[in-house]
């Protein structure tokens, strides 16, 4: 059987998302019965949200005739019932993370899978089995995934706290367990921004769990999610008058930091905020500290390397995928996860969902500052 698209999957428009196969491929493997068993579950088209140039939320188009992706081997579709929401979207949507357009939007999910190859079972998935995963083009009801990026979702984990470990909680999980490359060790202070929420909420819990001493920061708005992640000292700020987000200006952090270190310093930092507190984290470190930059929030961090040297310090800027190289990785990492939610151990927000046709103002709100918890975008209402 040989399934065909239209060469212009969006119609009107000249977007291909980056999935699609050739418009002749053909599947090969299928017995007849199970073609019309796994075929009839996709259709040929699907609603998407769709980037065609860069700039502010506006640029995310609702469409509803986007070609959907077609099985390939050591792949499965997946019928996405949630997308997560995460800060690098933003990114990729301005441009600052180009990808080629137009593109369809979001890079994490979870959802059940639709089809997949009969040689790919022996992989362990198949059909109906809940998963979640972080690849691009999952504001989508469709997505092609490999086989090596799937989380198979244990029984007694809810899909959308499942699809919140995603992005957000492995992210958490390497930047207190790997990325500072054991420059820091249990029992040694380690500074987190932004514990109130997102992320370095997630990051505050794992490191306590780690077991390292935890100073957060946090805005006076969102002090009350902030305690949840039960760091050891909490630095309050005030909020950037009209938003939402803390001003770093107005509490001197270095002063605290070194208060609560007896002049020593962190020996790690992580920093997802980006330019407004670079300098100051270079400032916080302890002789040879670690200075994680991972997000751009408050805008692109740069700096002279020469200001390491009066310290010996270290700065990394690592990603995710860099962490979850290996399908052992990825696994080993999600099953801590996992455990720590059965024990009770991390405290999950799923703050707010959005309707997939509402993505504009999914994007708007968490630019604006105001998220305490995770936001998803709601794709599909079947939700097991």
């Amino acid at each position: 059987m040989t399934r065909t698209t239209n060469d212009n999957p969006f119609a009107s428009t000249t977007l291909a998302t980056n999935s699609n196969l050739d418009s002749n491929t053909t599947l090969t493997g299928h017995e007849s019965s199970y073609e019309k068993q796994t075929m009839k579950a996709v259709p040929s088209r699907m609603k998407a949200i769709v980037v065609r140039e860069y700039g502010g939320p506006s640029t995310l188009s609702y469409d509803t005739n986007v070609s959907s992706p077609e099985l390939k081997e050591n792949h499965v579709i997946v019928r996405n019932i949630y997308a997560g929401i995460n800060f690098i979207d933003t990114y990729h949507r301005k441009g600052l993370y180009p990808r080629t357009l137009p593109f369809v939007a979001g890079q994490e999910a979870g959802g059940v899978i639709a089809d997949i190859l009969p040689s790919d079972v022996s992989y362990g998935f198949n059909i109906g089995d809940r998963v979640v995963y972080s690849t691009l083009e999952t504001y989508s009801e469709y997505s092609l995934v490999p086989i090596s990026k799937l989380i198979k979702t244990p029984d007694d984990i809810p899909l959308d706290v499942a699809t919140v470990c995603v992005v957000q909680g492995l992210t958490a999980h390497y930047l207190v367990s790997s990325a500072h490359a054991d420059l820091i060790q249990p029992g040694e202070w380690m500074l987190i921004y932004s514990v109130g929420s997102g992320t370095c909420q997630w990051a505050a819990q794992m490191a306590k769990l780690k077991g390292y001493k935890v100073i957060g920061t946090t805005s006076k708005g969102k002090v009350e999610n902030a305690t949840k992640a039960h760091c050891d000292e909490l630095i309050v700020l005030d909020e950037v008058e009209g938003k939402s987000f803390a001003n770093y200006d107005s509490v001197d952090i270095t002063k605290r930091v070194m208060e609560i270190t007896n002049n020593e310093g962190v020996k790690c930092i992580i920093d997802g905020v980006g330019k407004s507190t670079s300098e100051i984290s270079l400032n916080c470190l302890a002789h040879r500290g670690i200075f994680i930059s991972f997000g751009n929030a408050s805008g692109v961090v740069e700096f002279p390397i020469l200001k390491l040297s009066s310290k010996s310090a270290y700065v990394t800027r690592p990603k995710l995928l860099d962490y979850t190289k290996t399908t052992d990785e990825l696994q080993g990492r999600a099953s801590e996860i996992f455990q720590w939610i059965r024990e009770g151990n991390l405290v999950i927000s799923v703050e707010k969902e959005f309707d997939l046709k509402d993505a504009v103002e999914a994007h708007e709100y968490i630019e604006a500052g105001c998220t305490k918890g995770k936001i998803l975008l709601k794709i599909t209402s079947d939700v097991k």
